[in-house]
């Protein structure tokens, strides 16, 4: 996937490379510098597009992208990945004025070394990933024991505390203060099950937020013993839910030993991105759908505090691509495998009514009882905007669903997909949950270019 294949780069929308800005900054730093007049020596070659962008200093920068990782390279000081000169090379790609390399030109040098450092990294960590030796995986084998058992002495701590709150009875729980579930939450990390620490920690954010606070923490309560209940009991369990269970705890699994197993091959089409930010970390979550297989597949990466994750795929674009599925009740969380072409631009997904949508998210609740959300592209809907909330109906009428208040497709995008609809049906994909649907990406016909409805 270094450019040097020979296949042809379709070309991205404008949008599409927006959509990789880590930053808004740096998107509109992306789009001044986007005129053929601050560039030279452009090019492209396969899935390399390349030029030289003038700067303050007296060389120009050299920027470089490979459109099938995607990835960058720009030799400017900035710490924004991709930079705005890498961004804005690929917004006059886009827009045809980088054209291929002159006949017999061929790539600069410097494009070629870069290219080829990139692959030699990516050979490298393939090797390393094949020359785990035996004395590796033994003693990887026994600190998943120890881990195991200190796993299991949190869960059997957590339940007894659980059981203490109970006792004592919810109404008072919002006078002890935060601090109780905090040092709770300390001794599940001290456990080593983040899942645990962080259901905690939520139940300590219900205790008196709003007037019906002692049953919704009632609710959570139920669910957090439920997970403690199994991470005890995984082996009289049936091998998906145990498989959900640990990854609920804290368990993960490596992805080199997921994509050595079985894989899916399919075009999968990039529906939505959409990042979350805490004091420790940024999450962008991407999620794709399997056009021959209709699965739907989640790809999370991650980035420090304050900086954004490695760049994703852009929003409506299609590749043809193996992706491994961690182990689930419900499949849906995945790893990017092998591609097998450049991507190309993609259609809009097939999607169901609003009843068949909460159809599909109450089996998969059955499934994963500790399921926040479900992913579905609702065909056929009008939002409505309302003074109580807004919802997005049927066309017809027949079957409605709130729109989540705050959090992602808020605001400024809740009226973005207005303005895509007009008051007509239009395809909207979201994540539905027992608060309702939160819209991603919306697409206002047939063959039209997706509209993310978050920044």
């Amino acid at each position: 996937m270094n450019g040097t294949d020979g296949r042809r780069a379709e070309r991205w929308t404008a949008d599409q490379v927006l959509a990789l800005a880590s930053d808004t900054s740096s998107r509109e730093a992306g789009t001044v510098l986007a005129t053929a007049a601050r560039w030279s020596g452009t090019g492209s070659s396969g899935t390399a597009v390349w030029g030289l962008c003038a700067g303050s200093g007296g060389a120009p920068y050299r920027a470089v992208a490979d459109t099938a990782g995607p990835a960058f390279g720009c030799s400017c000081p900035s710490r924004a990945f991709p930079c705005k000169h890498a961004l804005a090379l690929l917004l006059l790609w886009a827009g045809g004025e980088v054209g291929p390399a002159a006949h017999g030109g061929g790539r600069p040098d410097w494009v070629t070394e870069w290219l080829d450092a990139r692959r030699a990294r990516e050979e490298r960590t393939e090797r390393g990933e094949r020359g785990t030796s035996g004395g590796d995986r033994e003693a990887a084998r026994r600190r998943a024991e120890r881990r195991a058992g200190r796993v299991a002495a949190g869960a059997t701590e957590l339940e007894r505390r659980l059981a203490d709150l109970l006792r004592g009875g919810l109404a008072g729980a919002d006078r002890e203060g935060y601090r109780r579930w905090e040092e709770t939450a300390a001794r599940m990390v001290d456990a080593q099950a983040p899942g645990l620490a962080s259901r905690v920690r939520e139940l300590g954010a219900l205790a008196g937020s709003g007037g019906d606070w002692p049953s919704r923490l009632l609710e959570e309560t139920a669910l957090l013993h439920l997970l403690a209940r199994g991470c005890l009991r995984q082996d009289s369990l049936p091998e998906p839910l145990a498989a959900t269970v640990r990854s609920r705890v804290g368990f993960t699994v490596d992805s080199a030993e997921l994509l050595a197993g079985p894989t899916v091959r399919d075009r999968w089409l990039v529906l939505a991105r959409h990042d979350t930010a805490d004091d420790r970390l940024t999450t962008r979550r991407t999620w794709l759908y399997g056009e021959a297989t209709g699965r739907t597949a989640l790809l999370l990466s991650f980035g420090a505090a304050g900086r954004a994750p490695e760049p994703g795929l852009p929003v409506g674009l299609g590749l043809d691509a193996e992706l491994a599925f961690h182990p689930a009740a419900r499949p849906l969380r995945a790893v990017l495998g092998p591609r097998h072409s450049a991507p190309l631009p993609g259609r809009v997904p097939p999607g169901v009514p609003v009843a068949a949508a909460l159809d599909r998210y109450g089996r998969a609740v059955a499934g994963d009882p500790w399921l926040d959300a479900w992913p579905v592209v609702l065909a056929g809907v009008v939002p409505i905007p309302g003074g109580a909330g807004w919802q997005v109906a049927d066309a017809d009428g027949s079957d409605a669903v709130p729109v989540v208040a705050g959090g992602a497709g808020a605001g400024a995008g809740l009226w973005r997909l207005a303005a895509v609809s007009g008051g007509h049906p239009v395809t909207v994909f979201g994540e539905l949950g027992h608060q309702g649907f939160r819209p991603f990406t919306a697409w206002a016909g047939t063959d039209t270019e997706p509209v993310p409805l978050t920044v």
